[in-house]
Order: C-alpha cells, then structure tokens, then sequence
C-alpha cells in the first residue's frame, strides 16, 4: 500500500471511528459512499423509479410478502448477484423506538469504538439488521437469485460479513469464520481485508472456498495417485499403501497448523530427496515421536502427543528420488485450504487402482452435500438457536444477564452432544460437512456467550466443543472407513484453529471409535467375513444389525437397482430374509430408507430426522411402497423437503452425470418444501448452478404436493390385461429373418409358430429392426430337440452358457425358454387380431395398435384389447396426465408402470354413441401415425412428438401463424402440473423462478423440424389429440379444459368410488367375456361391513380437543410462541396467541415478554407495534 494509500486509509478511520453510535440512519450512506471511494470501487447507480433495473442503488425498494405488516421494504445498499447491505437501526424501520431499546443496549464507551478491542455488548440492533437483511434477500426478484453475502453495518465501528454460497438463502453463516467475520474500522489498514471487501463487491464468487480449494485438493490427489502407484509396482498391499499415505497428509496437515515446527515436515523430505535411503527410518522415527508425544530426532526436537489410529502402525515404506519430490510438492499446498468434503472421495481414487483412471472426474461437489445436510441437520439445530436467542434476549430485557448467558452455555452443551450418522458414510464427506456446518454454527453461539457474559464465559467451557467423536459413521469397505476418520479430524482441526486458535489439548487425536467398519443393513454370525460351507459362501443367522443413536441421519447408502440386487450382492437371499417387510424389487438404498423411518417412529428414540440422497426413481412403485407405509401409518412421518430430481456427482467426458433425489423425513403430519430443478449449469465444474423452484404443502409418497394419486387402488375391472412383455435373458433368442429360415422357418413343420415378428421400445420410437424371436415357451428340451433341431443347437451354443452361470434356478434350468415368458400375458392376447402397446420408458406417452403376431419385448407394455374405444382412452390426454403423475420417471423420461399407470385407472362409463366417436378419431389417429411413418423413411414417431410438443408450446411452422393449442401430458407437463394450474405458481411458492426456462424454445421451427411438420402433417396429428381429448372427456362427463390438478383430483374421486362399487359386486370389466369367467368374485360383504364403519366413525367428532398448557420453561415458552405465529394467519398480538394456551395470570405477560424479543431481534414484524407476524427469510 503506498503511502497515499495509507494516508487515505488513516484519514478515513480518524473521521469514523470515534463517532458515538445512535444516528445511523443520517450518517450511513455517507459512511458506505466514502468507504467505496476508499476501496476504488464504482459509485452506486442513481436509483430508478421503475426498481427493475436498480441493480447497485442504496435505498433498493423489494416487495415483501403480502402477509407481512408492510408491503415494501427498502435495502440500504444493494449490489444485484454480490451482496444486501443493511446497517444497524437506531430505532426499527417505520415504528416507534421500541420500549427500553436505547438503554438496554447502550453503545461502547466513547473513544473505544471501531477498535477490535472496544469492549463488547449482546447488541441485539445488530442482531435484527442481520434479519432485516436476509428477509430483503428473500423478498429480490426471482431474476435476481440469492446473494451470496450479507453485510450488516455498524456505522463507524465495523462490518459484519455473512455468506451463502449454496444460492439457497437458507444458511448464512460468518464469512470467513468467527475470528475474522466482524471487520473494524482499524482493520482496513490490512491489505486482505480490504481485497476481501473489493472481491465482496466486485468478484464474490472468488471468495467461495470451494473453487481454490476444488483446485487445491485434486493436486495433491493426483501426486498421492503418482506415488501409490509406484509403491503398488514394488508389490506392496493397497491397504499399507493406503495407511502409510494417510500417515504422511496428515504430517503435512500437521504441520501448516503449526502442531509441528514450521516447515519440519518439508524440510525433512527435501532433506531425503537427497538421501531416499534415510527417508524409511527418520519418516518412521517422527511418526513414533508424534504417537508418543517423545522427541523426533530428525526434527531436533520433542513434538506434541498425536496419538490416534493413523500412527499405531508407524512404518515408513521405502520411496524413491521422484516419488518423495511429489510428495514434497504436496507438502507444500496449505493443507488449511484443503477441503475435506470432497478430499476423501479423491484419496480413495487416487489409492484405489481401479478408481484411479477416474481421479477428479467423479465427486459429489460440495454444494449438492451441503444442500442435504442444511435441511437435515442444519435447518432444525437453527430453530433451537432461534428460541435460545429470543429466551436470552428476555432474560436479559429483564436484568437477568446470567440467566442469559446460562441459556446459550446450555444451548451450547446441545450442540456439542448432538450426535450425526451416516450409516454409509463412505470416505466420510457427509458428516465432515455436518461438522463444519455445525461448527459455524457454534461459532454465532460462542460470539453470543461472548457479548453476553465476557471472555470469562468462554474460559468457563475450557476444551468443550464440537468434535468427531458426535460424527458416528458406518462403512462396510476398511480403508474408506479410515479415510473418512482422517477427513474428520482434518476438518475438525482446521475448524478449531479458525474459531478458537491455539493447539487443542493432547492426545491431539483421540481414539474415539466413531468410525465402524460393519455392513448397515445386514450382520450375520461371524460377520464381517462369510462362512465357508461346500465351498460356498454362507451367511448364517442373518439379521439387521443396530444402528448407532443419533440425533440426525444422513447420507448418501449405495444405487443398486431391485433387479440387480441378486446378480450383484452374494447375500441377497439373506438380506432379503433379514427385511421380511420388504418387497425383494425395492432399490438398495431404500433399505437404509426403511431403516431410518422405522428408528424415527420407535418409541422413546432420539431420532429427530433423517436425509438420504436415493436414485431419482425414488417416486416409481417399488421404491414408493417403502415410503407409503411411512407416510400413511397412524403415527406418520412427514417429507419435511424433497428434491425429486437433482445432478449428483459432477459431470465430464470421464464421468455420466448420475442423477438423484433428495428426501428429508420428520415424525408427525407436516407441510414440505418440493424443490424442483428448473434449470442447470457448469456442472463439469466445482461450482455447479442449479436454480430451483420451490412449493410448500403435504409432499405425498410419489414427490408431488396437490392430488395424491398413490390414493388410487387397483381396480377388478382392469384386471388380467394388462403387462410388460417378455423378458429374454438371452440376446441368442434374437434372430433375423434370414436366419429364420436358416434355422428351418417355412421348412420344419410347426416352427411358424414358435418363431414370431419381434418389437422393442426402440423398434416403435425409432424405425423398427424387423427382428425375430424364438419362443419355445410350453415345450420341454427334448421336444425341441427331437423337432426343431437347428433352433435347439442355436440356442444351446448361444443362450445356455450365459444361463448356465445364472444363480436363480428356474433360468438356469429352463434356459431354452424367455426368462419372463409372461404367461398371464399370453391368454389375454389370444384370439386377439391385434393389441395396444406403449413403451415403458419414453419421452412422450403413445399408445398404438400392434398386430397379434407380434411378440412384445420387456420395455413395451402390453394391453390385451383391440377396441379402439381403449385405444382412445389412453391415447387421451386425462389418461396421459394421469401415468405422468402415477408412473415416475428413469432420469428424465417418464415410465408406464400396470400397477400404478393402468391397474388403478378408472375407464369412462360410456354410452355407445360416445364409445363410438371414441373409436372413429382413435382408428384415423393410429392410421395416420402409420401411413405417414411408412410413406417418409426419415420421420420417427419420436421426431413427430417432438414436433408436435414444439407445436403446442408456441413455435411457428415456416409461412404459417402460430398455433398454441392446448396443453397435454408429456415431460413438460409435468412440470406445469407441478408449478400450478396452467404453469401459475401456486400459494406457498417461494417465487424463486428460472428467467431462462423457456429461452431455448425458439419460436421458429428449424429446418429439420420443418421438414418433420410437413412430411408428418403433424397438424393434422395435433387436431386428431384434440378431438379425441374432446371426445373423451364428454365420455366422462366433464369439462375438456380441465387444470392437470382437476384432472387427477377428479379420476383419484372415480377410482374412489369404482372401488366401492366393487365391493358390493358392481364390476365395470373392460372385456367382460374373458376377464368374468377368470377373475370374478362374490361381494365381498365384510368389506361392505367395514366401510359401513369407517362412514360411521367419521361422523364421530369425538371430544373438543383441548388447549395446550403454556410450558414451563423459558426455551419452551419462545419455541410455543414460534409456533403458535407460525400457524397464525396474519398479524396477532399477545393476548390472541396467549388464548390459545390453558390461561394462568402470567402467560399472557410472558407472551408479551416473548414478542417482544423477538421484535428486537428481527424474527417478527409488526404493522402496528400491538400485533405481530413472523418473517419469512428463505
């Protein structure tokens, strides 16, 4: 800094610094404009009337929620996409100065402000800027996305600096950390701090962590991957290698946090760099002294007591000249900046030969962890802080500043004894974020304890603080297991030195055992390892182990799919005996699912709530059954936030972008957050975007909020018809036509029947293959044999090896037939000429005729009706809504499932006239899509709905006007379903929309998608949907224009009521001739009876539910006020909130007493200064 610089500096402190506090409002623009002429920052925009384009202005007007007392709010100083800037309050915007405000937080003595020594004070007007701050953040325009810094300022004093690099609004926390958070005015003749505020202004995303530290971590990653790989070379075992790499980065570590001598550990390996031969002994010498606390002879001197796992077996293995200079190089990264949410998972490939090839190409980015840990755990632990910041301020209001600084201290005890599992934590990321979100937490609480009671109140908790012993892990694989200690102790130091300074006691590391090497979900006698019987792996007496008590769960168990799980886990059949309650389709990870909901609901348990990340298919009907039990018991569980679709690990040319959801669970019946991703970007970098929009209302089992369509039964009168087609297991049943004939078609009497056209999902989307299949089903080997010979030798060269390796007998022993030969199937398409079928898995939901002799593949779904009446029904856009909803989705296209999608649908009750239209425009539909697809080589039936949907959504044919029509089911209505009626937020929407999620919707057809327009008369297609959804809904009875929500709330009502009709004998069969003599029952009178009762007891009121006693203690008391203007409508004062408690003479003081504080604290606002209404700030 030059010496002007350095006068300017100094000039500017002599003029703020001693100014005595109280007129912030007159001094702070003048305060702000001359700080941002010090730091050569541009000048604030003159404000524009209109507000839209006020990017950088002080004085910023946001509109705030219409329920709050005010609807505009004006920002002190704004910088779209940086930072809100609210400076401390004399008094609270547009009331009167609140009663005993001025005397109870009196300002530092005259000449000691602005110094990082003035003396310190609970200011609670700081406290409600910080509030202020984060509703203004809130209330933006959607465009304008959460900033990622909150500067709250306290004029001619200091800058407090909170941040939020997750665009989620949800955690801001002190930025860096509690040491440097809080910046006076003396601290701007530091040449960082003043950089840090440019950067604030200028570049804030240069300050988030992640991108040096993402680059930082994947260096060292890929010099450890150089170094295993020459030890691997010498023939050492990858877990030594493993353990001795671990021994030599937490040196490193060590070392730049100063548990060691400056520069000890690198000087040692230049040192052996040198000399390699040295390096064996004098590296093992140093580790014996670091376990024992002893002197190190190759440092010259005695080091601290470290202790811990990582140095029991102290051994140094032998490295060459280049392998000990990359480490040397490692050594000289500041392991301070290293972040351990993603170091483990990179040390695991760097030491995991098979992993290695895939080194930084395949992590999970920090903020995607971070996003599920802060609604989990981060979330809930913020509203415990909230009641004990507005229980101290009471206390403290009336005179009680020990009883003030007791209720943090015990707060502060909570958190230090609240306890986080991951049971598959892997290399440990989830709970190393748990910890550091936790300790900034602790941070705020320490800072309180601080202003309230002094520094004597923080000597009184000595070493107390959050460590790793509260972050309890299960990993079943050993050195991901280590790896994941290391990654916490790593972390939990750096988070020491950050918020606390000076060296922790010795031992430094502990022994804690928090890390357990066991298997989640199944144990068995003599676990881990297997019992060796007849040469087979056994495991006897299995069972599921117990889980650790926690107070939170989350994680991230492994993707294994229900139809993989038998090829891929050896214990299947025991897993599986082991969860009785399970159906064997279920995903893996909804084991882990499963598990934690029933620890949730155990009586007496500790479990406050739980977050796993599942596959996106989380929503289909395997993995929604798990759920349902949960979400529909008597006692149920909530989904507190869920994501049903989001990016997981981060996405490059090396790597598929694997896609997840996120589900967060509580007891009891309550509202959610639905976060759904509306658009996507970098995210083949560090620092992914993902903007979403969010809605709050009952989340149900399928992730929507509205209708719940898992509601819907199954229904008699669709049974038997419908199912997947014929699974093969053998790529040899395949055969083309020549080889058909090759293999005796048309020559071997009989075979004609037994050789069949063959279709696919592709084959209908795409253009066919015009395949054949071999299908044997209801021969035995030998008749094969003895009349098909060629077609039983093909078969035995090309199916039987691969079945011969199968371990589910009935495919190994029967491996000339399909492996799902779908026998229910086959009866329900005899005598048929002809079927309906739609792809299981696929952008848009068509339906079509197929010719009988058709054999259909596992990805069709197949419908045993040739009546074009069904045909239309389906092809309708009630029943495309309707499986958009029921059916989920495998990573973006929506699936077709019989139990969910056809099994429950309600079919119309329709007269013949209205059958007959039905089937008129369903014929001329089908006969179009054949003709056009047939006379043009080049045109799918995929490109023709792809332009079809452009159609729909607005785009131009070429020379011709635009065409909007109407709305109906496919991958982009779902997503208006779940926005709201015809794509409108709905109420609870957080107003957080994407700007850009239409942009790439040109609104000019391209050229290719001209020619598709023309060739496939794909206006005609358009008007032939249109009067079939006419003709269908007529059928119904019911308005064609109908929202997607009053579709599906109507079809769950019809199911509800076609289901009654079934029990009392009232069946509408879709083909009454072979579905009545199959499937037909008796009434079943007892379900009659049943209903009978339920009708009757829900007549029932039962008694007048009574109030609630106020509770007695004072934490509780703030946490039942919270509540209580939570579930308000709109502004209420103390003695409407007191009402409803059991009254006593105190409560209604005490409510008043509450209100209050949290006034002062900025957790409410008032019209009025009597009634009150809860902020909302994310």
């Amino acid at each position: 800094m030059g010496d002007q610089d350095v006068s300017a500096v100094e000039e500017f402190i002599a003029r703020w610094q001693d100014r005595e506090g109280g007129q912030e409002r007159a001094n702070y623009v003048s305060f702000l404009t001359e700080l941002i002429a010090l730091l050569g920052l541009p000048k604030p925009d003159p404000a524009d009337a209109t507000h839209e384009h006020n990017d950088y202005v002080f004085e910023r007007v946001v509109k705030k929620s219409s329920t709050d007392g005010a609807s505009y709010g004006r920002i002190d100083l704004y910088k779209k996409s940086c930072f809100v800037l609210e400076a401390k309050q004399s008094r609270l915007k547009g009331l009167k100065k609140v009663a005993g405000q001025s005397e109870l937080f009196a300002s530092a003595a005259e000449g000691s402000r602005g110094r990082r020594g003035a003396d310190r004070a609970w200011d609670v007007l700081m406290l409600n800027a910080k509030r202020q701050a984060e509703e203004y953040a809130r209330a933006l325009p959607a465009s304008h996305g959460w900033p990622p810094f909150i500067l709250v300022c306290d004029v001619g004093h200091c800058i407090e600096v909170y941040a939020d690099f997750t665009g989620q609004g949800k955690n801001y926390t002190q930025f860096p950390d509690r040491q440097s958070f809080r910046i006076y005015l003396e601290d701007l003749r530091n040449d960082d701090v003043r950089e840090r505020l440019q950067k604030i202004w200028l570049d804030p995303q240069a300050l988030d962590p992640a991108q040096a530290s993402a680059k930082v971590t994947r260096d060292i990653a890929r010099r450890l991957a150089h170094v295993s790989l020459a030890l691997e070379k010498q023939g050492f075992v990858a877990d030594d290698v493993a353990m001795f790499l671990m021994r030599c980065l937490f040196t490193m570590f060590a070392e730049d946090v100063e548990l060691l001598p400056e520069n000890a550990f690198k000087n040692l390996l230049e040192e052996c760099e040198n000399n390699p031969e040295a390096f064996v002994h004098d590296v093992g010498q140093l580790w014996e002294a670091m376990d024992l606390g002893q002197w190190a002879h190759a440092l010259k001197t005695k080091v601290k007591r470290f202790n811990g796992e990582f140095f029991k077996n102290r051994a140094a293995l032998p490295l060459g000249r280049e392998e000990i200079g990359e480490l040397r190089e490692a050594a000289g990264y500041d392991w301070k900046e290293v972040d351990p949410s993603i170091f483990g998972t990179l040390l695991e490939q760097a030491l995991d030969p098979t992993e290695r090839k895939r080194l930084g190409a395949h992590y999970t980015p920090r903020a995607y962890v971070e996003r599920l840990v802060i609604a989990t755990i981060i979330e809930p632990l913020r509203e415990d802080w909230r009641n004990v910041q507005a229980t101290a301020e009471t206390l403290r209001a009336a005179g009680d500043l020990k009883g003030a600084a007791d209720a943090v201290q015990k707060f502060h005890d909570q958190l230090c004894q609240t306890r986080v599992l991951d049971p598959a934590c892997g290399t440990g990321n989830f709970l190393y974020v748990s910890l550091e979100l936790m300790k900034r937490l602790e941070g705020e609480v320490l800072e309180a304890l601080l202003d309230l009671g002094g520094q004597e109140a923080l000597r009184g908790l000595g070493s107390h603080s959050i460590d790793p012993h509260q972050f309890l892990g299960m990993e079943i694989n050993p050195r991901a297991a280590a790896i994941a200690e290391l990654v916490l102790w790593i972390g939990y130091l750096q988070w020491h030195f950050r918020t606390k300074g000076g060296a922790p006691d010795e031992p430094i590391l502990k022994a804690f055992k928090n890390i357990q090497v066991k298997n989640a979900v199944l144990t068995w006698d003599g676990a881990p390892l297997p019992k060796i019987e007849g040469g087979k792996e056994t495991y006897p007496n299995p069972r599921r182990p117990e889980w650790p008590a926690a107070e939170f769960i989350v994680g991230n168990p492994p993707f294994i799919g229900g139809k993989d799980v038998r090829s891929r886990i050896p214990y299947a059949e025991e897993l599986w005996a082991a969860h009785k309650h399970m159906n064997e389709s279920a995903d893996f990870v909804m084991y882990w699912w499963d598990r934690a909901a029933e620890l949730l609901t155990r009586k007496g348990t500790v479990l406050r709530r739980f977050g796993l990340v599942t596959t996106n298919s989380i929503s289909q009907v395997f993995q929604r059954r798990v759920m349902e039990k949960y979400l529909k018991a008597k006692k149920p569980i909530s989904l507190i936030m869920a994501i049903p679709d989001h990016p997981w690990t981060k996405a490059t040319p090396d790597a598929a972008a694997v896609r997840i959801a996120m589900t967060v669970a509580v007891t009891g019946k309550h509202d959610g957050l639905l976060q759904e991703t509306v658009a996507e970007a970098k995210l083949d970098t560090d620092t992914p975007e993902i903007e979403f929009e969010g809605r709050l209302g009952l989340i149900n089992s399928d992730l929507t909020i509205g209708v719940d369509v898992t509601a819907a039964g199954e229904l008699g009168a669709n049974e038997g018809v419908c199912s997947p087609g014929v699974k093969l297991h053998g790529s040899g049943f395949i055969i083309s036509r020549e080889e058909a004939v090759h293999l005796g078609l048309e020559r071997r009497e009989g075979l004609n029947a037994h050789i069949r056209d063959y279709r696919n999902g592709r084959d209908l989307t795409s253009r066919s293959r015009n395949v054949m299949v071999i299908d044997l089903f209801g021969l035995e080997a030998e008749e094969v044999k003895s009349r098909f010979p060629e077609v039983y030798q093909h078969l035995a060269t090309t199916v039987k090896p691969e079945r011969d390796a199968n371990n589910r007998d009935s495919y190994r022993l029967n491996w000339w037939v399909f492996g799902e030969p779908r026998k229910d199937l086959r009866p329900a398409l005899v005598d048929l000429r002809r079927y309906i079928a739609t792809v299981e898995t696929t952008k848009h939901r068509v339906f079509q005729f197929l010719d009988a002799s058709i054999l259909p593949d596992n990805m069709l779904v197949a419908i045993g009706s040739d009546d074009a009446f069904h045909l239309g029904v389906l092809s309708s856009r009630l029943h495309v809504t309707w499986t958009l909803a029921q059916g989920g989705t495998l990573e973006d296209r929506p699936r077709y499932t019989k139990s969910q999608c056809f099994d429950p649908f309600p079919f119309p009750d329709a007269n013949n006239i209205q059958k007959q239209t039905i089937r008129v425009s369903a014929e001329e539909l089908d006969a179009h899509r054949k003709r056009v697809l047939a006379e043009h080589p080049h045109l799918t039936l995929t490109g023709l709905y792809n332009v079809l949907e452009r159609i729909k959504a607005g785009a131009v044919p070429q020379a011709q006007p635009s065409s909007p029509g109407s709305s109906r089911g496919s991958t982009s209505s779902v997503r208006a379903r779940k926005k709201g009626v015809d794509g409108r937020d709905e109420p609870g929407h957080d107003g957080r929309r994407s700007s850009t999620v239409n942009d790439e919707q040109s609104n000019v057809l391209t050229p290719d998608e001209q020619r598709i327009f023309d060739d496939g008369l794909v206006l005609i297609l358009k008007e032939l949907h249109d009067r079939l959804d006419v003709a269908v809904a007529e059928a119904y009875g019911w308005p064609a224009d109908l929202t997607d929500d009053e579709i599906l709330a109507r079809l769950v009502a019809l199911n509800k009521e076609r289901a009654a009709e079934e029990k009392r004998g009232l069946v509408r069969w879709l083909r009454p001739d072979y579905q009545i003599p199959r499937f037909a029952k008796g009434v079943d009178k007892q379900a009659v009876a049943e209903e009978g009762a339920q009708i009757a007891a829900s007549l029932d009121l039962g008694e007048k539910q009574q109030k609630p006693s106020f509770p007695a203690s004072a934490v509780e008391q703030t946490a039942a006020v919270f509540a209580a203007l939570a579930a308000a409508s709109g502004p209420i004062d103390a003695k409407g909130l007191a009402a409803q408690f059991k009254r006593t003479k105190t409560t209604e003081k005490k409510v008043a007493d509450v209100l209050a504080s949290l006034a002062r604290l900025g957790y409410v606002s008032s019209p009025d200064g009597i009634s009150f209404m809860l902020r909302k700030v994310a």
